[in-house]
């Protein structure tokens, strides 16, 4: 389960957004597993994920015939397995650097969100070590890195609707049903309603005339704040609350 401050990163972007804190914390329970870092040579590092596929295909000629024979890259997508743990991970990424650190960074997933670090230009990142400072600057660079891809992605929408497939097509591609990502998110998303004793919204459909708030314009991805946001307001009862208290038990700490 997350910890106080992580909800309290998550809960703030999800205002930012417009977008219900639950729906957000839901999503990022399912991508993360429910941890926000992990300790890693004695320092928090955020959780990543290695895809040798990718290295595979940005490295020239020579360094991919290096990093094949170091286990470290494939064609095929799994066939360089992930250590069980953390710490083996970034290990593997370390090695990973030695040949290519460009190519090594993009080809890991960042974060609460699982961001690929291949997508910084899109995301409208200076290039993706800037990706990268932005994950390992804490839970709420983390936080701010997945609300950049679904904002960048058009997602938002979907998750106002509660409209879980459409926004796992969105997010973890087209084979998210073999995954069944939608179903996660949305037990997740039942369950954090049911903790905050809100009621669950109607199924909401544009077509039928049930109200839903405002889509909020685009921003553009470099207009972000690089700073942790203030927490702002929460918009239930229930939210405002745990917000207070976790921020009085943070301040005691």
């Amino acid at each position: 389960m997350f910890t106080a401050e992580t909800r309290l990163e998550i809960i703030a972007i999800a205002n930012d957004l417009e977008l219900e804190p639950e729906a957000l914390l839901a999503i990022a329970e399912v991508e993360s597993g429910g941890k926000g870092r992990a300790i890693v040579g004695g320092r928090p590092e955020p959780l990543i994920r290695f895809e040798g596929h990718y290295f595979d295909r940005r490295l020239s000629a020579a360094n991919r015939m290096r990093a094949r024979a170091e286990g470290l890259a494939s064609p095929a997508a799994g066939a360089v397995a992930n250590p069980g743990t953390q710490a083996g991970r970034w290990s593997l990424l370390a090695r990973a650097c030695a040949i290519d650190a460009k190519a090594a960074n993009e080809s890991v997933s960042w974060g609460v969100g699982q961001v690929m670090g291949a997508h910084w230009a899109w995301l409208g990142y200076a290039d993706v070590d800037a990706l990268v400072a932005e994950a390992r600057g804490g839970i709420a660079g983390q936080v701010r890195l997945m609300a950049r891809y679904i904002d960048k992605a058009g997602l938002a929408a979907a998750i106002r609707r509660c409209d879980w497939e459409a926004f796992a097509r969105g997010y973890n591609g087209p084979q998210f049903r073999r995954h069944g990502y939608h179903v996660k998110i949305a037990a997740a998303y039942h369950r954090f309603r049911a903790e905050s004793g809100e009621p669950l919204p109607e199924k909401r459909n544009p077509a039928a005339g049930i109200a839903k708030r405002p889509v909020r314009k685009a921003f553009p991805a470099t207009a972000i704040p690089t700073k942790a946001p203030a927490v702002r307001p929460i918009k239930t009862p229930f939210w405002s609350s745990l917000a207070a208290k976790l921020s009085g038990f943070l301040g005691r700490r």
